[in-house]
């Protein structure tokens, strides 16, 4: 496999440094050298909010405080990721040129300050952008200590100007062709919304249109693709000048303002932030979600990813900053390098003396010693990831995925119905995923545009939207053996939500999963209904689809109400494989026995012989010759891990048949896979 950093393949450990916040302290920078060293950080990001240090007045470069900055570090073994300065401009450029700043949806232009406050349209922003960043790469892109590209710093936020305004109707022409065919995919005949002229189409607002769902689902779409095209111009800048140099951006956590399935072919490498809420105690669900994040960014391009921010210690933009567990860190790391990642890299390395951050966790604090806790944490991950590092040549290959697609998700938080109280469906993907997780199974977590081969396993959870040919790949899937399981609310829209004809689920999944849906029951919160299927009864809730078996098998009915013992889990077989259908939001339980089941039946690859202790993540990651087994203990308790034969502790320790991990203890293990 292709190291995703060339210059320096190996695992990374490090994080955020801003040297620029301390040039007028000498003694400063040069302890922050034996610090890293000392911590075993061997890499660093630099640059990322430096404009103002860069071009301190217009066209007046200073980069030689930089040269000097990444000679250094290179000098003593640590290498620089090398930020372009997009993600906040100086004060000088944003009043000079207030057209560059952002229009907000009350159709108002923002003041100078905050950051990413700026119009990705704008060709004279892009002219400034593109100026600096050619700048950094004439000067570092061929340093032997710069190894990865790191575009701008969580791209995000929405412009409603007139150039954004009129980017989007260009767009648009460009998909339809025509206002014809505009207004029969929006269908405008409704309230009489129809558009005559392309000028009479302004993006989604409080005080204007909200309730043309196309309109809303091809704006986020718009936007998307704006700040990829301003995302593309840093890259083909900085790739000009050395295109050998690989670059990422770095993503968020619950992040759907632009769908980051589009970037995907865009950049060499996919790096994202992770700061999760930790708190006393079970820490199961927390870990859950983070895992499935991991395992969205690893299967972005089915390739190891980096983590590149996550919190030493605490985070001071929660509500409450709350300070790691003994343990917690090691835990969280290792969970990190368990579902693909090749770097622990943290935001900060030194805390910042003043402003928003001063407060946030770092490696070193205004204390500026090593003999503390965090940088003890800090110091035995690095011992940990040398001591790993044969793994960032490892994969990943699941036999199960589960679809997670952000323009369905767009499209059912703006569906009007059947739930406008919750329909709660990333809390539904992570349920059907932790069902998995908790058994020690990985999956790929992919899109509708995914590919679907080489999995015996599919969950598409509320497929509402369907596009991207997903329901041909699903067909083909099952025909061709593999295993579906989906669920009420699949199949209903087109991918301009226009609901489908002739029955759900639509475009011939009707026939793929043998039921047709002739209506839902939206249920209030604290109602429940009961789903009864082989002697078990299952408690439902928010939502029961009422179905009708066509050719599928009936294996469950609802337990009360007027469609009782009507269908409420069915199964069909099409062609070589089967399509499983669950009509309502079932309860945990009803989750963690039929993926049991499935997974027994399957034969799906598992990191034990039997489910990890409740709250204890196992992960597998594997060369040709090591299988590297990883435990995590989230639940806050003692725990107590059989292991299958062969494993070892790592590195070179003796053979184990079971290991007892403390509260939030983690362990790695190595076995052969011969």
């Amino acid at each position: 496999m292709k190291a995703l950093t060339p210059r320096f393949p190996h695992l990374l450990h490090g994080g955020d440094y801003n040297p620029d916040q301390w040039l007028d302290r000498p003694d400063i920078l040069e302890k922050d050298i034996e610090l890293m060293k000392e911590a075993h950080i061997n890499c660093v990001s630099v640059g990322i909010f430096s404009w103002a240090k860069l071009e301190p007045k217009e066209g007046e470069y200073h980069l030689d405080w930089l040269q000097e900055i990444i000679d250094r570090l290179y000098r003593n073994g640590i290498y620089t990721v090398l930020a372009t300065p997009s993600g906040a401009k100086p004060v000088w450029m944003s009043e000079k040129y207030p057209e560059i700043r952002r229009v907000s949806r009350e159709l108002r232009r923002d003041e100078t300050g905050g950051r990413h406050n700026h119009c990705y349209t704008s060709p004279l922003y892009r002219e400034k952008v593109k100026a600096i960043d050619r700048k950094l790469a004439e000067r570092f892109a061929s340093h032997p200590g710069v190894i990865l590209w790191h575009l701008s710093n969580e791209y995000g936020g929405v412009c409603y100007c007139p150039l954004c305004q009129a980017a989007f109707r260009e767009w648009l022409k460009k998909k339809y062709g025509t206002l014809e065919e505009l207004n029969h995919q929006w269908w405008t005949d409704f309230w009489s919304h129809t558009y005559t002229d392309w000028e009479q189409i302004h993006a989604p607002m409080p005080n204007g249109e909200t309730g043309t769902h196309g309109l809303n689902l091809d704006w986020k779409r718009f936007c998307t693709d704006q700040v990829i095209d301003f995302m593309k111009l840093e890259r083909d800048t900085v790739k000009a000048v050395n295109p050998e140099l690989p670059v990422t951006t770095n993503f968020m956590y619950y992040f759907d303002d632009y769908n980051y399935g589009k970037f995907r072919d865009e950049l060499d490498v996919i790096s994202w932030d992770s700061y999760p809420w930790w708190k006393a105690g079970d820490n199961s669900d927390t870990a859950a979600q983070v895992a499935l994040w991991h395992d969205v960014m690893r299967s972005l391009k089915k390739q190891p990813f980096l983590l590149m921010e996550s919190t030493p210690s605490m985070t001071n933009w929660t509500p409450v900053s709350r300070l790691k567990r003994p343990g917690m860190h090691m835990a969280q790391c290792m969970q990190a390098i368990a579902h693909g990642s090749n770097s622990i890299q943290y935001f900060q390395f030194r805390k910042s003396r003043g402003s928003t951050e001063k407060f946030h966790g770092a490696v070193v604090d205004h204390y500026g010693g090593s003999d503390t806790r965090v940088f003890r944490d800090v110091t035995e991950v690095g011992e940990r990831l040398e001591a790993l590092d044969s793994l960032s040549h490892s994969e990943i290959k699941p036999q199960a995925a589960i679809l997670f697609d952000t323009e369905n998700g767009w499209a059912l938080k703006d569906a009007a119905g059947p739930r406008n109280c919750g329909i709660h469906y990333v809390e539904t993907v992570q349920q059907h995923y932790k069902a998995l997780w908790k058994q020690g199974i990985g999956m790929d977590v992919i899109d509708e545009e995914g590919d679907l081969s080489g999995y015996k396993l599919v969950i598409a959870p509320m497929l509402y939207l369907l596009r991207g040919g997903i329901e041909e790949k699903l067909r083909r899937f099952v025909e061709n053996g593999g295993t579906l399981v989906g669920t009420y609310l699949t199949g209903l829209v087109n991918e301009n939500d226009l609901c489908h004809l002739g029955g759900w689920p639509g475009a011939g999944l009707r026939e793929l999963f043998g039921v047709w849906n002739e209506s839902t029951d939206g249920l209030w919160d604290g109602e429940k209904n009961t789903l009864c299927t082989d002697g078990k009864t299952y408690e439902v809730s928010e939502l029961c689809a009422l179905i009708h078996g066509e050719g599928a098998k009936v294996l469950g009915t609802y337990g009360e109400d007027f469609y009782q013992n009507e269908p409420a889990f069915t199964v069909n077989e099409f062609g070589k494989g089967k399509a499983y259908y669950i009509a309502a939001r079932t309860e945990d339980r009803f989750c963690d026995d039929l993926y049991h089941e499935l997974a027994e039946r399957l034969e799906l690859k598992k990191a034990l012989n039997s489910d990890p202790p409740r709250g204890v993540e196992a992960c597998l990651r594997e060369t040709e010759e090591t299988r590297y087994l990883f435990l995590q203990n989230f639940s806050g308790e003692e725990k107590n891990v059989s292991l299958p034969a062969g494993y070892h502790t790592f590195p070179g320790g003796e053979e184990k048949k079971q290991i007892t991990l403390p509260p939030y203890g983690s362990a790695v293990l190595q076995g052969s896979t011969k």
